[in-house]
């Protein structure tokens, strides 16, 4: 894939706090991240073009559809009838939004464009949940024959530990990293730093994975403002450019597939995105995975390149991927600390590489970083979406 037609960079991001946000509805959640996103680009609301927003289900969690033109109303754009787009790729959804507002600020289509992702969970039971959730994987030939998502995950884990004697330590350590990182992260759900016994302790959901192995229910809203280098510029003192881009696909179940210790999806999307950008995995200074269990981190790290196939586990129990590692991994606390409101993932990954690159994580900050990577997922790698970002 070449390069873009134009220089696309973030000018602003806005990010609710992560959680069960019961007296805050999905319209509020959105108005308040993409407000704050706004403010932090100095636009005023009439430069922006269009707007996407990344959402997997408001039909089933809150009985929704039509969503953009929800959004568009309640944040004042009807009179200028700005153009809206729902994007839908499960937990890819928000990922996958921004993938399509940098290619139509590239063709010269538009300047300016807001883009958002919400998801509002927590409004139905854990059961019910978790039922709709499962429709990010294959529901009908996987979920139909009582196969759950972290059952789906708990089998990648133990082919992991068969093929490369992957520990159950090395797996439950990256719960212990993502906390201690979320515990330093304002916005996300869980604050609070936890030890290796607590994790390998708790309850089991799906053997070999316990409750701290797998991501929460959570609500919540990010934003982020696109546009092209010159009027990113023109208002922001530190944009940060979109350098490279890349999406993969795969098949929906995970029993049609060759291997499951690798995602194919991941593998090919990072290949566009460091051919786009003209980097390589070793010029990443921090990164954003999609770790929705804690075996899914493992699996992405190798994927993209930062450690040979079989060695993330180690890479991870030694310390390779923390604060002061080599290459630090979700230091916002990943979805499993931060928090997982399907559709604001992808956004809120991206909005934790901005405050990154413009050295602004306090408490978190991974020194010097120049170059940054998020990689957002689908079901169980169904979709994969891969961004650079570098510092203009």
């Amino acid at each position: 894939m070449g390069k873009l037609l134009r220089d696309v960079a973030i000018m602003g991001i806005g990010q609710t706090r992560f959680g069960e946000m019961w007296d805050l509805s999905f319209r509020i959640l959105g108005i308040q991240a993409g407000m704050k996103a706004i403010k932090d680009a100095n636009i005023e609301s009439k430069l922006i073009d269009s707007l996407y927003i990344g959402n997997m289900s408001s039909g089933l969690f809150m009985d929704q559809e039509h969503i953009s033109s929800m959004i568009i109303e309640e944040v004042g754009l009807t009179e200028a009838h700005v153009p809206a787009t729902r994007v839908e790729a499960a937990d890819a959804s928000g990922a996958l939004a921004l993938r399509q507002a940098i290619f139509e600020i590239a063709s010269g289509q538009s300047n300016v464009i807001v883009v958002g992702g919400a998801e509002k969970m927590t409004d139905v039971t854990s059961d019910v949940a978790s039922d709709f959730i499962m429709a990010g994987a294959d529901k009908a030939w996987e979920g139909l024959f009582g196969a759950s998502l972290p059952s789906l995950f708990a089998l990648m884990a133990r082919k992991h530990m068969h093929d490369f004697g992957t520990t159950r330590e090395q797996i439950a350590s990256v719960a212990v990293k993502n906390h201690a990182n979320g515990a330093r992260n304002p916005f996300a759900q869980f604050q609070k730093e936890i030890d290796l016994d607590t994790v390998l302790n708790a309850p089991k959901i799906a053997e070999p994975l316990g409750v701290f192995d797998c991501f929460p229910v959570s609500d919540g809203a990010a934003a982020l403002i696109l546009a092209d280098i010159d009027t990113a510029k023109e208002y922001c003192s530190e944009p940060i450019r979109i350098t490279g881009s890349g999406q993969g696909s795969d098949t929906l179940s995970i029993t049609n597939r060759s291997e499951i210790t690798m995602f194919g999806s991941t593998i090919k999307a990072s290949k566009q995105a460091y051919d786009m950008a003209g980097v390589s995995p070793s010029d990443i200074d921090v990164a954003e995975v999609h770790d929705s269990y804690t075996i899914a981190e493992i699996i992405a790290i190798e994927d993209l390149g930062f450690f040979p196939k079989g060695e993330g586990g180690r890479a991870v129990f030694e310390g390779e991927t923390s604060l002061e590692g080599s290459i630090p991994v979700n230091t916002s606390g990943g979805l499993k600390a931060r928090g997982h409101p399907f559709g604001a993932t992808g956004i809120a990954q991206i909005n934790e590489i901005v405050l990154q690159l413009r050295n602004k994580a306090s408490g978190r900050q991974v020194k010097d970083a120049r170059i940054g990577l998020a990689q957002n997922m689908g079901g169980t790698g169904g979709t994969s979406i891969v961004h650079i970002l570098e510092v203009d």
